[in-house]
């Protein structure tokens, strides 16, 4: 059977298992559209938490940027695995005992403020847009490739599958549709990865094979090889860093405290019965995504391999077809600069700009003009996102195998698009509308305005995946910074600090958004020729700028409410309940 005819088939089943849970879950009460009606299973929360987790950057991106990077795309590895530790330990059995429904419930609630709700509910609009804007290219690349549709297409149909089972199912049909997402995106990453480490290996652990020796007699280790093939092309090794020790530290704490501050995983210890369950469901969503974080390196490291041993210095009509069917859509590109009919690997920019899929100046590559500034003998322009996606297709494994990992991608970027989708609507529906703008409407209005509020943002989201700011990984690392930046501050005075006030939350928040905003769209908007690290305040990249910005927010507010009025005492009884376990008695303040 033929690759295209089993894409199909996997990916139309898997969406169709996706749209039957969505009817069988469906959501009645706004109870069970924003939470699930808070008695999912621990084990369930689990497999739905790694899914809402683990998107297109961790699935299709993560891996494409250790390929490319080497040692310093580990940053992302550490920040997000380290984040998700500390959201588990540090935040999530507090907010849910908290037991309400959104993060700006917990902040309006907790700072005593309706101003603070409202600014909560901005920062966290811009959070979820910014990283839902990643997990839509990621749905545009796979369909795009696998199932022959234009980009555009692709987001298109991702947006209607997100809207039937988001609008109709709530948290309720997401959360068990998240279950299922799970076992597919595992299973795809998991299956060419162990492929792939036995074929150059003979290990089929991807773990230990990415230590092991490369089985074609060289005694070489696969990173042994790995750096020597660069170092000869002209790369520095993959194993050496080039990043300054400030920059690392910086983005490894952006994606850390982004990660505890990210609305859509946190409403996630919402939807369990208790705070034991919450616990509970955060130790297994650990397990499930330590399965995919510890063999996304080997997974990078056998494609950046795969990729040189079939391109470089191949003649161009000798290339293996899958070059060019990536090439056709314009996420591989060749330029002959030297005439001689081969492709060439090496250090540095193909050509100027970006290639373009329906530029009609000419084909692949030869469409973006050279010039005096691209002197370099790189011929090869090659997306990064496409990395795990197409490492199937290099390594030449079985159609079926191609097949699951297009399934995989897709369940990955929906998973994650439709719990951050949910997220908006809530906080539209319940945040600005039931708790502060129409605090008289029923039930059945809220969860009315809700389904509005969520197709309105799938529609925001389609053209945010359509136009995205840049790839994957990268569009999410910034949607982790401004996490960082803004919400992680005030959740986590409003637990431990009874003397942060409501004036203090709103002025930290404001400072670290807007800071942390401004900051990267003027490298990567305004000025994108200064984004290097004679330009970076401190030598801190945009994508770790996060971590500046959460210490200004905390500055501000610790400053601010220490010049503004007490806390009431039912806010600071608040935080001892939230803090204290049932049972045991409240210590006497002298």
């Amino acid at each position: 059977m033929e690759v295209q005819t089993l894409t199909y088939i996997f990916v139309t089943g898997s969406f169709g298992l996706y749209i039957g849970i969505a009817i069988w879950s469906r959501a009645a009460s706004t109870d069970e559209f924003y939470v699930a009606g808070g008695g999912v299973h621990p084990i369930a929360n689990g497999m739905a938490t790694a899914a809402d987790w683990m998107s297109a950057a961790s699935f299709i991106s993560m891996a494409g940027i250790i390929a490319f990077m080497g040692y310093d795309g580990t940053v992302y590895l550490m920040g997000w695995t380290g984040g998700y530790v500390l959201l588990a330990l540090l935040l999530a059995p507090y907010l849910r005992k908290f037991g309400e429904f959104t993060v700006p419930d917990f902040i309006g609630a907790r700072y005593y403020s309706n101003g603070a709700r409202v600014v909560a509910v901005i920062c966290l609009i811009v959070v979820s847009f910014t990283y839902v804007a990643g997990q839509m290219r990621g749905v545009g690349i796979v369909f795009s490739q696998f199932l022959n549709v234009p980009i555009l297409w692709g987001v298109i149909i991702g947006m209607a599958v997100v809207f039937f089972y988001a609008v109709l199912g709530g948290m309720k049909g997401i959360t068990y549709t998240q279950v299922a997402q799970y076992c597919v995106l595992i299973f795809a990453y998991l299956v060419p990865a162990i492929f792939i480490s036995l074929l150059i290996t003979d290990i089929p652990i991807p773990q230990f094979g990415l230590g092991a020796e490369v089985n074609d007699g060289s005694g070489l280790t696969v990173l042994e090889k790995l750096d020597r093939t660069l170092v000869e092309l002209g790369f520095g090794p993959y194993t050496d860093g080039s990043k300054d020790m400030i920059d690392v530290f910086a983005i490894t704490l952006a994606l850390m405290i982004g990660t505890a501050g990210l609305p859509h995983v946190i409403v996630r210890f919402f939807t369990v019965p208790s705070v034991s369950d919450a616990r509970l469901s955060a130790g297994y969503a650990l397990f499930f995504i330590a399965l995919l974080y510890t063999t996304a390196p080997a997974v990078g490291a056998f494609a950046r391999l795969n990729f040189i041993d079939t391109i470089h210095d191949t003649a161009y009509q000798e290339v293996d077809p899958w070059f060019k069917r990536w090439e056709d859509i314009g996420l591989v590109s060749w330029v002959d600069k030297n005439g001689d009919g081969k492709i060439q690997y090496a250090p540095g920019a193909a050509f100027i700009g970006s290639p373009s899929f329906d530029d009609d100046r000419g084909p692949r590559g030869e469409r973006v003009v050279i010039n005096e500034r691209n002197d370099n003998t790189n011929e090869v322009y090659v997306d990064r996102d496409i990395m795990v996606l197409a490492n199937p297709e290099i390594a030449a494994l079985p159609g079926w195998v191609i097949a699951l990992v297009a399934a995989g991608g897709l369940a990955a970027a929906l998973s994650t698009a439709a719990g951050l989708l949910l997220v908006i609507s809530a906080s539209v529906s319940h945040d600005l509308l039931k708790k502060t703008l129409a605090r008289g409407i029923s039930e059945r209005e809220e969860l009315f305005y809700a389904r509005i509020a969520a197709a309105t943002a799938i529609v925001i989201a389609g053209y945010l995946g359509i136009n995205p700011p840049g790839f994957v990984a990268q569009v999410v690392a910034f949607a982790f910074g401004l996490a960082a930046a803004s919400l992680f501050p005030a959740i986590l005075l409003g637990i431990f600090s009874k003397s942060t006030t409501k004036e203090g939350a709103i002025s930290g928040m404001l400072v670290g958004l807007v800071g942390t905003f401004c900051y990267i769209a003027y490298f990567k908007f305004v000025a994108p020729e200064s984004n290097n690290a004679d330009h970076w305040w401190f030598g801190i990249s945009p994508e770790g700028i996060g971590a500046v910005g959460a210490a200004l927010n905390f500055a501000t507010a610790l400053i601010v409410s220490r010049f503004s009025g007490p806390v009431p005492a039912s806010v600071t009884a608040m935080v001892d309940t939230i803090r204290i376990p049932a049972g045991v008695e409240k210590p006497h303040d002298h």
